[in-house]
């Protein structure tokens, strides 16, 4: 057929992207409405209800956009979603949810209405049960922010993501690969793993994603390797038991005596209040003496004079000697 229209573009030609992904349009959805309703809810804390119950006109709006019903109950302190029959896209009750998990991490309204555009997903990593010591934990929570919140900024200029450190979790809201690496970052940080390294390895894969020629090439070589720094000497603990002369024994130690166990060993478990009282009435009055019988004695140490050496009487003795031995001889010769 001779013809003068423009032959179609096949699919493999290189103006059309591949990996993008178009948005879902209400006339997309061929199948009509949804069979079944779907609902989630989840709590949110005391502090929270406050600007929920203002800031909810504005996520109420940005929900009829995708068709979802959304209600507060400030009586049972909860927020739920569910779809209705407006609902055109499967995704969006599930973009939903996220965005009521992020409102009860006390995420900004604003900041968390943008889960529901296509290519941000949310993360909420539970750091608390990473590290048992409660004060090791929040000096580890801190790192994460840094010094007047530089590290946190940094990590959010690297990864593209949204993250806030709140109480026992962290959320962060981004793109996929972005939240692969800030759960890297926050998880080694709990193990004690400073994040400073992770930056420097995202500020050198950033530089090197902007060559083409090492975009198809392994950057092993170009990442630091940091090692674990071993100390030179070992610690020495102060007292060192000779475990070589024990001999072992398979059952444990004895336990200790309890307090009551002692008072029946020496009776005193069996005594009446009146002469359990009077027994600790002389202890006192013994360990008052005992205390006066020391004072009274180092009264008396100050007043008495020093001791001499023996040496000294000696040499002393003999000085008065030779002096006497002297006088007679001088007395002898005159």
């Amino acid at each position: 057929m001779g013809g003068t229209h423009e032959r179609e573009k096949p699919w493999d030609t290189d103006d059309i992207d591949k990996w993008k992904i178009d948005e879902f349009k209400p006339e997309d959805n061929t199948g009509g409405t949804f069979a079944e309703e779907s609902s989630f809810a989840t709590l949110f804390p005391k502090y929270r209800e406050f600007y929920l119950k203002e800031s909810w006109p504005l996520i109420t709006r940005a929900l009829e956009k995708q068709g979802v019903a959304c209600t507060l109950d400030l009586v049972e302190g909860s927020m739920s979603v569910k779809t209705t029959r407006k609902t055109f896209d499967p995704a969006a009750i599930l973009k939903a949810r996220d965005l009521i998990k992020l409102l009860a991490r006390s995420v900004p309204s604003p900041q968390a209405v943008k889960i529901l555009d296509d290519g941000v997903a949310c993360d909420i990593i539970k750091i608390r049960n990473l590290v048992r010591n409660k004060e090791r934990f929040v000096k580890r929570r801190q790192r994460i922010l840094g010094p007047n919140g530089t590290t946190l900024k940094a990590l959010e200029l690297l990864t593209g993501c949204y993250i806030l450190v709140q109480g026992n979790t962290v959320a962060a809201m981004g793109p996929y690969k972005g939240l692969k690496e800030v759960r890297r970052v926050v998880v080694d940080c709990m193990a004690n793993v400073h994040p400073i390294y992770h930056i420097k390895e995202l500020m050198i894969k950033r530089e090197l994603a902007k060559d083409p020629e090492l975009a198809e090439q392994n950057w092993e070589r170009f990442l630091p390797n940091f090692k674990k720094r071993t100390l030179s000497k070992r610690r020495v603990p102060h007292v060192v038991t000779d475990k070589t002369k024990k001999v072992y024994t398979p059952f444990p130690p004895p336990a200790e005596k309890s307090k009551v166990d002692l008072q029946i060993e020496s009776g005193e478990y069996f005594l009446s209040k009146q002469a359990k009282e009077r027994k600790e009435k002389e202890a006192r009055q013994e360990r008052l003496r005992d205390k006066m019988e020391e004072k009274r004695k180092s009264r008396e140490d100050q007043f008495r004079p020093p001791e001499e050496d023996s040496k000294a009487k000696k040499e002393k003795k003999q000085k008065k000697r030779k002096e006497k031995a002297e006088d007679v001889d001088v007395e002898m010769d005159g």
